[in-house]
């Protein structure tokens, strides 16, 4: 189980051979790497594995291998056209993951890498950015050193809500407690992939990162940031993995509002709470939620109904059938939420 989906295990995968499983989208949720927050979004999960099956979809039309399989709607496997109503669960093919270990001084050992070279997933993940937003992880980490303006293409500090002439691969890693930001050196001596599969792990990013883009712009929105993940097949294929497209892997806006997760994330920025895990992060980054005493309060009940409401017309929008009825249009339920981040 993760804090939002679960995995139901159909076959166990091998070193020669990948297993096959099914997601169970929840209507859970989850914000700065909390895991399950307090309350649940109504329709969420059913409206993300709807819209995750067509960007699957879009996918196997311009020939980037996915695990996809299909959706399943009573105990069958089917393509979205196939399907007669909203279902929350996904077939997939499954890949090992194989975990790095921990050690007593606090750093993982990925040495496992080194010796498995199929069948698994690549503990990475993959960012993609086209624009720098209010609220990008980016800011933080140019204010510390860790990047610079030359990494982007730039000569001076970018301001807030900057779009940029060329997407900027980030990659960190996905195994870990929490997610640290790599350089891709890094990435490559963790990981162990080859300078060319380096090298297809970018340019696939940049495809899908166009495709959504492209989708994105049809529906009036803007595809500012987004992940993803991969995997190795048994031919050392890289193949896309877990989910993509949907407003969980993607900061999409419109007109410069949140259009994703992130309106979650505003309204938990300004909570007690939140302060006290930037503070239990700069004491202990790896444990740092034995430092937090207490847990985040549930959202506003109105707060709550519009974010739903987001996920359906983002899905009913993107997929071009109305499987969510009574929902706001995006344009009144974004003018609502302004006002409670």
């Amino acid at each position: 189980m993760g804090s939002v989906k679960d995995l139901t295990i159909l076959e166990a995968p091998g070193k020669e051979r990948p297993g096959k499983g099914r997601f169970v989208f929840s209507d859970r949720y989850s914000v700065f790497d909390w895991g399950e927050m307090p309350d649940h979004i109504n329709l969420k999960g059913t409206a993300l594995c709807m819209a995750a099956a067509y960007f699957f979809e879009k996918l196997e039309e311009i020939g980037i291998q996915t695990h996809y399989l299909g959706l399943v709607e009573e105990g069958e496997v089917k393509n979205l056209s196939k399907i007669n109503s909203p279902v929350n669960t996904l077939e997939t093919k499954i890949f090992r993951v194989l975990k790095p270990v921990l050690t007593n001084n606090g750093t993982y050992d990925y040495k496992i890498y080194k010796e498995e070279k199929g069948n698994l997933l690549i503990p990475l993940e993959v960012i993609y950015r086209n624009s720098l937003p209010a609220g990008s992880s980016v800011f933080k980490r140019l204010k510390k050193g860790e990047l610079k303006p030359d990494h982007f293409g730039l000569s001076e500090i970018p301001r807030e809500g900057i779009d940029l002439k060329h997407p900027y691969l980030d990659v960190s890693t996905k195994l870990e407690a929490t997610d640290r930001y790599l350089s891709w050196q890094e990435a490559q001596n963790i990981s162990h992939l080859t300078n060319q599969k380096v090298a297809e792990l970018s340019a696939i990013t940049l495809r899908i990162n166009q495709m959504i883009s492209k989708e994105a712009k049809r529906m009036g929105l803007k595809n500012e940031d987004g992940k993803f993940e991969f995997a190795l097949d048994q031919n050392k294929k890289i193949v896309l993995v877990d989910v993509l497209g949907t407003l969980d892997e993607c900061r999409f806006t419109f007109q410069g509002m949140p259009v994703s997760k992130e309106i979650a994330r505003l309204y938990y920025r300004k909570s007690k709470w939140y302060k006290n895990i930037t503070r239990a992060k700069e004491i202990d980054n790896t444990n740092w939620k034995q430092y937090v005493k207490n847990g985040p309060d549930p959202m506003p009940s109105r707060l709550n109904q519009l974010i739903s409401m987001v996920y359906c017309a983002f899905t009913n929008k993107i997929t071009g059938k109305e499987w969510f009825k009574d929902v706001l249009p995006l344009r009144e339920s974004l003018k609502e939420i302004q006002e409670f981040i």
